[in-house]
């Protein structure tokens, strides 16, 4: 029962992760497409974890580990630069 549940939130999860990528590319804004690429990251972590319990495999779970952080990472540096037009300073 339990790998229809997961079969059906990776569809689901999956549908999303295109919707995002269908807002990246049809967003007028900046920040609409940085908010759809951090939503896109989310359910890229979410897919992967979801593979992961699908094969029994730990490894999936520490890669969605290091893709958060880069998504975090990522989404203050897009917001740094927007605010003040450079990332170091």
């Amino acid at each position: 029962m339990i790998e229809y549940a997961v079969y059906f939130a990776a569809t689901c999860f999956g549908l999303a992760f295109l919707m995002n990528l269908w807002k990246i590319a049809t967003a007028e804004g900046v920040g609409d497409r940085v908010l759809a690429l951090d939503t896109m990251v989310i359910n890229a972590i979410a897919l992967m974890i979801l593979y992961g319990l699908a094969n029994g495999t730990e490894i999936f779970f520490e890669a969605a580990m290091i893709i958060a952080m880069l998504g975090f990472v990522s989404t203050v540096a897009y917001a740094r630069f927007m605010l003040r037009g450079n990332i170091i300073e």
